[in-house]
Order: C-alpha cells, then sequence, then structure tokens
C-alpha cells in the first residue's frame, strides 16, 4: 500500500459493506433460529415413514444445518471485513498524525512515481520566499530519518492489513462451490494465523525428508495437531503441500532405511500419521479451485507409481492418511471408483489376490502397527467407517457385471445351470476378496483389513459413523442402507464360515444387528398380518426370510460382542415398542372382535414371544460356543454384557421404527422424554445382573446355561411389560402376568428352528473342526 492510497483513502463504500454484513449476520441469526426452533422442531415432532422419512427428513435437516453454516460463514466474513476496516483507519489516523508533526518540524514528505515517498528538511517556506535556503542540521536528518521510518513502519503494517484481510476473505469464500462451509472465525487475526501457520507448516513438509530436523518435525506434527480442525488452515496447507508432495513427504520420511529423524522422532510417526489424516480430511471438504486441483490430482495418482524405481502407488501412501477423519464424500466416492478400477486390474476381475506385502525396502506406511499399510483397502474401510453415506454408495457400487471376463457364477434360475454373477462391492469384498496375509507390528496376523470392513459397513447400514451410538439426528433407514443390511444378514446366512472365523467382526455386525430390531422382528414374525402396526419401521424395510435371520443370530450369539449388542438391542427395543403399545392400545389390532384389552393383550404377548425367539436364538449360538470352548469364553460375555452398561442413556435410536408421532424423536426415535426410563431400567438390570452372577436379587443372570438364559429372559420380559405399563401410566397386572409364557414359546419357536434352519445348514468348517 502506497502512502497516497491510505493517506487519502475514503472508506464510504467498506462502511457500507461492514453495515451491510452486519444487518446479514442478524438476519441469518433469526433464520437460524427459526429453522431449528420452527423447521426442524416440527419436523421432529411428525410421523415420519416411508419416503417422507428418507428423503424429506434429511432435507429438513440438511437444510437446518445450511442455515447454521450460512450464519457461522457469514459472522466470519463480517468479523474479518469490520476488523480490516477498523485497522485501516487506524493506520490512516497515524499516518496522517506521523505528517502533521513532521511539518511542525519543517519535514516534507514528497510520493515518486512507484508508490514510493520522500522526506526532506532544512528548508524554511515563506510566500513571498525569504532569504536564502538553509541546509539542514544533525538534528533535523535524524528526524528525517525517524518520520522516514515511522511513515515506512505504518505503510507496512497497513499493507499486511490489506493483504491478509484480502486473503482470508477469498480463502473463507473459495471454501465451499455451494452452499455454506460453515467456517467460523471470531476475528481477522485468528484467520490470518491459520493462513500464516499452514504456510509456515507446509515449507517444513516441503523439505527433503534427509534436511528435516527433529525440532522442525516436532513443529510440524504439534501444529498439524492443533489447527488440523481449522478450514482454511487444513486447505492451505495441503494446497502449498500439493498432492504429489504429500505423497512424497509420507513415503520419503517412512523410508526403510534407517534415518537420524527416525531413531531421534520415529516414535512419534503414528501421531504425526493421526494429525496428517485430520487435516487431510478437513482440507476435503474445501471447494477452492486449489483444493479441488488436490483432489482431482490425489485420485490421478492413486494407480501410479511414486517414481520410476519405486513399487509404491498413490493409492498405498494416501489410504494410510485417511484412516482418521471424516473426509469429503465426493472425494471418497471418486477415489473409491478408482481404487476398485486398479483392484480389479491387478486381480484379473478377482481371479487372484492384490496389493501383497511388498519387500523389506518398501516404505513403512502404516505407523499405528495394526498392519504394514500395503493393502491401501485397509485405509480406505477406515475412512468410510468415518462418513456413512459415502460407505453406503461404494458398498452398493457394482464390482463386476454379468457381462465382464471374469469366474463368479451362480445358479441363476434354479434349474442348476450355472450363469454369471453380478457382484456388488459389498459382495466381492465381505464374500469373495482374497485379502493379503499381513503382519502387525509384534509379528502376529493382522485382522485390520477386514476389521475396518465391518467398521465400514456399520457406517454404510446405520447412518452414522462406526463406534458411535445413533443420535436423535440420525435419519432412519433408507432402501440403500436396508438394502445393504439384507445382504449382509444373507451372506452370513449362506456362508456362515464369513462370521464364524471371523469372530473379531462380531461387535460391528453385532450393533447393525441391534439397529435394525424392528426389521429382524418382523422377520421373525413374518405371517403375522398387520406386522407394520405391530412392528412399526419408519424408514426402508430390511425384508429378510426368517431362516436367514435366525442363522445370522446364531452366529451373532457365539461371539461376546455379537451375543452383547443383540441382546442388549432386543432388550431396549422390546421396552420401547412395549411403551409405545400401552400407550398407543389401538396402533395394532390383530382381531377386530376382541376387545381393546384384549388386543393390547395379545399385542404385548406378540411382542414377547418375538423377545423369547431372539433370546433363544443368540443363547442356542452361545451355548454351542460354550459346549466347543469348554465354557472358557464365559467370562468374556459377562465383561460384554457389563460393558453395555454404557449403553444405560443413550438408547435413543435403538428403538428406530417406533412410527407414531406422540413417541417419536427425529428418523422414527423414540422420545428423549421417554427412552431415558424403562428401557434404561432393564438395561441396568441386564448388565447389572451379569456383574452379579451370585446374587438372588439380580432380575438377569448371565450364564453359558440355556436354562439360566432362558429364565433370566422371562423375567426380564415380564419385567419390561410392568415398568412399561406403569411408564405409559397404562398399567395392567392381568396383560404382564402373560408375557413370560409368551417369551417362553418364542424360546420354544428358537429351538425348533435351530434344528430346521441351522443344523441342516451344517457349521462353518472352523467349527466342524472343534467338534
Amino acid at each position: 500500500m502506497d502512502l497516497e492510497t491510505l493517506q487519502f483513502a475514503t472508506f464510504g463504500q467498506l462502511d457500507q459493506a461492514v453495515t451491510d454484513w452486519s444487518s446479514m449476520v442478524s438476519n441469518l441469526a433469526v433464520l437460524k433460529g427459526d429453522a431449528r426452533d420452527g423447521l426442524k422442531a416440527k419436523a421432529d415432532k411428525a410421523d415420519w415413514s416411508g419416503d417422507n422419512a428418507n428423503v424429506t427428513k434429511g432435507f429438513v435437516d440438511k437444510t437446518v444445518r445450511e442455515f447454521d453454516d450460512a450464519h457461522k460463514q457469514a459472522k466470519s466474513l463480517w468479523n474479518i471485513l469490520k476488523d480490516t476496516r477498523n485497522e485501516l483507519k487506524a493506520y490512516q489516523g497515524q499516518l496522517n498524525e506521523a505528517l502533521e508533526r513532521g511539518a511542525a518540524k519543517n519535514l516534507r514528505v514528497a510520493t515518486t512515481s512507484g508508490g514510493g515517498f520522500t522526506v526532506t528538511a532544512g528548508i524554511a517556506y515563506t510566500d513571498p520566499p525569504l532569504g536564502p535556503v538553509v541546509p539542514a542540521s544533525g538534528e533535523a536528518e535524524r528526524d528525517v530519518n525517524a518520520l522516514r521510518d515511522e511513515l515506512q513502519g505504518i505503510l507496512d503494517k497497513a499493507t499486511e492489513s490489506d493483504h491478509t484481510g484480502s486473503v482470508a476473505l477469498k480463502a473463507l469464500a473459495d471454501q465451499a462451490a455451494l452452499g455454506f462451509a460453515g467456517a467460523e472465525y471470531k476475528d481477522r487475526d485468528s484467520a490470518a494465523h491459520a493462513i500464516k501457520e499452514a504456510d509456515e507448516l507446509a515449507a517444513i513438509a516441503r523439505k527433503n525428508p534427509e534436511d528435516l530436523t527433529a525440532k522442525e518435525l516436532d513443529k510440524l506434527n504439534a501444529g498439524l495437531k492443533k489447527m488440523s480442525g481449522d478450514e482454511l488452515f487444513s486447505a492451505r496447507f495441503a494446497e502449498k503441500l500439493k498432492a504429489q508432495g504429500t505423497l512424497d513427504f509420507w513415503a520419503e520420511l517412512n523410508t526403510p532405511r534407517p534415518t537420524d529423524l527416525q531413531r531421534a522422532r520415529g516414535d512419534q510417526f503414528d501421531e504425526l500419521q493421526k494429525n496428517l489424516s485430520l487435516t487431510l480430511a478437513t482440507a476435503s471438504h474445501s471447494d477452492s479451485y486449489e483444493m479441488t486441483n488436490w483432489k482431482r490430482e490425489m485420485v490421478d495418482l492413486g494407480s501410479q507409481p511414486l517414481s520410476k524405481s519405486s513399487n509404491t502407488v498413490g493409492f498405498q501412501v494416501m489410504s494410510n492418511l485417511m484412516r482418521w477423519g471424516n473426509f469429503d464424500n465426493k472425494f471418497l466416492d471418486d477415489y473409491g471408483n478408482e481404487l476398485i478400477k486398479a483392484e480389479k486390474e491387478r486381480t484379473d476381475n478377482g481371479r487372484h489376490g492384490a496389493w501383497r506385502v511388498g519387500s523389506p525396502m518398501d516404505p513403512v506406511l502404516n505407523r499405528t502397527g495394526s498392519d504394514s499399510g500395503t493393502d491401501p483397502m485397509t485405509g480406505f474401510m477406515k475412512a468410510l467407517s468415518s462418513s456413512p453415506d459415502a460407505a453406503t454408495e461404494f458398498f452398493s457400487d457394482t464390482f463386476l457385471t454379468k457381462e465382464e471376463d471374469h469366474e463368479f457364477k451362480e445358479d441363476t434360475d434354479g434349474d442348476k445351470k450355472m450363469g454369471m454373477r453380478e457382484l456388488s462391492n459389498f459382495d466381492y469384498l465381505f464374500g469373495e476378496r482374497d485379502w493379503p496375509e499381513d503382519s502387525t507390528s509384534k509379528g502376529e496376523d493382522s485382522i485390520a483389513g477386514r476389521n475396518n470392513m465391518a467398521l465400514a459397513l456399520e457406517a454404510a447400514t446405520t447412518g452414522h459413523p462406526a463406534g458411535e451410538m445413533p443420535t436423535e439426528d440420525t435419519p432412519a433407514h433408507n432402501a440403500e442402507q436396508a438394502a445393504l443390511t439384507k445382504s449382509l444378514i444373507e451372506a452370513i446366512s449362506e456362508k456362515p464360515a464369513l462370521l464364524g472365523d471371523r469372530s473379531y467382526m462380531s461387535d460391528s455386525i453385532g450393533q447393525i444387528a441391534a439397529e435394525y430390531m424392528p426389521d429382524i422382528h418382523r422377520s421373525l414374525n413374518a405371517n403375522q398380518e398387520g406386522e407394520g402396526s405391530l412392528f412399526p419401521i419408519a424408514g426402508s424395510r430390511a425384508a429378510v426370510d426368517e431362516p436367514d435371520t435366525a442363522r445370522f443370530l446364531y452366529m451373532l450369539g457365539q461371539n461376546p460382542e455379537g451375543y452383547a449388542a443383540v441382546s442388549v438391542g432386543q432388550h431396549s427395543y422390546t421396552t420401547h415398542l412395549m411403551e409405545y403399545h400401552f400407550r398407543n392400545p389401538d396402533a395394532f389390532i390383530n382381531d377386530p372382535g376382541f376387545s381393546r384389552n384384549d388386543n393390547l393383550k395379545q399385542t404385548i404377548e406378540l411382542t414377547a414371544e418375538v423377545a423369547g425367539e431372539i433370546q433363544g436364538t443368540i443363547g442356542a449360538g452361545r451355548s454351542y460356543e460354550a459346549e466347543i470352548e469348554g465354557g472358557a469364553k464365559d467370562a468374556d460375555y459377562n465383561k460384554a454384557i457389563e460393558t453395555a452398561s454404557t449403553w444405560v442413556g443413550s438408547t435413543v435410536g435403538i428403538g428406530i421404527g417406533i412410527g407414531t408421532a406422540p413417541m417419536l424423536g427425529p428418523g422414527g426415535v423414540v422420545a428423549g422424554g421417554v427412552a431415558g426410563t424403562a428401557a434404561d431400567e432393564i438395561i441396568s438390570a441386564l448388565t447389572e445382573g451379569a456383574m452379579k452372577d451370585s446374587s438372588g436379587e439380580v432380575i438377569y443372570r448371565n450364564g453359558q446355561e440355556m436354562g439360566a438364559t432362558k429364565v433370566s429372559t422371562y423375567e426380564l420380559v415380564e419385567t419390561a411389560a410392568k415398568k412399561a405399563g406403569e411408564q405409559s401410566g397404562n398399567p395392567s397386572p392381568n396383560i404382564v402376568a402373560s408375557v413370560a409364557s409368551a417369551a417362553e414359546k418364542g424360546f420354544t419357536s428358537a429351538s425348533a428352528n435351530t434344528h430346521s434352519y441351522i443344523d441342516g445348514q451344517g457349521m462353518p468348517a472352523k467349527l466342524e473342526e472343534k467338534k
């Protein structure tokens, strides 16, 4: 900024812009409140089902978030604009004051071409001129230098203020091509600091790792940890590093040849990997021109070697830098499509394995110790586990069509003639892929690949990140999620070893089962007319046949985490459902000739019967495992159910599908005021019972004996009916007295199903060998 520009600047238009943005912020605050308190509040109370639950509800939630983001971004823009305007006005005032002080000392300031200026002294100006020119004294020369330096300092600061304000405003506006980024900055300095910090850290990361010092790496690691969630910082850092630079930095840093830096800071590389991943995840949501190029280039570099002499390709590096954080869905979709294309090329359309662990001369790309990082699918699955929408789309996409050249066949029309099979990405990854053998840093067999896949499936089917419970904002299951869940259940039913030989996936798959309790109840009660009103589902249904569901539950029962998830999910849903029907006794009418009380009684009995069938099925699976293991895992089952005590108070969401407005929160979830009562008491009884096996006061006794499971189930279901009736304000001792018999009937059905659906199908190969 030159002297004349600042000296004679007028701020009328800038003042008006600040005023306009202030009004915009105020107006958006009102709209944000209206959207949340009006639009969303009404949507939350609505009876969402079908397309309304899947599409309209999601649209409402997205709209409300857009208003929130718009308000945040507008306030940030206003803060930056206001701070920059105020600073420039202050610098203009300082400049004019300095000029006035100079004039009082007989100092003359003149501008020069190119935006410069000169300061001179020692000339007495009178009109008309009197006497000769008086030469400058030593004191005057010092005044000249002082004024010159002061003016230059003011101009430098004004230039910096104007430049950083401009960069920050542009960077913030560029973050979202459509909609609003939602970035929030309280002032211009915080936004400018984010950009400056990004430039400094990117400069460190661009250095040759051999030239990096331990101090510089510490600064990089600490900076990424602190700033990884900052939108402007993350985007600027990635833009400056560029896609190729990102790959080169991580690969070269982790060269198999031991370096001084690895010896000094190798134990911190795992944290650096995490912080870099979180930073790139935040950056991926930016739609700036540079970040758009970064994402496109990263996808293009995926299948290309890092250099002519390298065996490592881009996917192998980047997939290890996406294990943490929520990456942009569009980027994950593009990345996943290209990764699948590379997978098909390397496996000859699935005929053999790919991404085998390389030579000792390849870089060690994963520093967590869970696996070597050679298989890019492992890291990509972890990325999907945090991005539910991208995960659903990826698993639903086609891997191979019937027309492509491959060796996957099936009996397409029941005539025992094998025809070409179409495979989705789920079909291939879950059931057919030859996952590469890998090792942990301790030399043990790695389970990371398939385990991360199970986490990604959890996100893809439930609609929320893996490892989290559903919240009031979790939408009802849509058609794609339900179809994927149906495929998962049927795959395990058809080939039980897919889960039996990989029981470590049971925690995620058990969570899926818990959140699809309404669908499971319907499948086990498929011949009951009016099942939609008996077991209401807010969104789309995973329509699975009873034999498939029974075999699926039986396999989950053989793993402590799977057993605990289904057990807690079932008891939570049963209690919610009973309370719902007590509050709405006319919701399900099985026989118009019955009295209202008789219909309610039959409704609660049917609910208890399916609860007994579920408990009987997973109990049979657990009993079988106990027989094989000689009870060695009994403590693990107890521990798993004890751990489920954390679900108390978080059961909202497990009741997804109870679909009438008086009981609902968003997405068909039982409203919070109801969810934290009877269901919590039942779950507490369930988990505390596991912790007090020797006590005669507990309701639930968690033991390997089917008899103990049976009695405990009857008592727990009976207690659920009692608590639900009391909570609803419509208690009925007559109904409560009948539920134990109904649950026993369900247990009997489970026993028959075990023989009919399971014994006749054979057991997983691994379990057969144990026999």
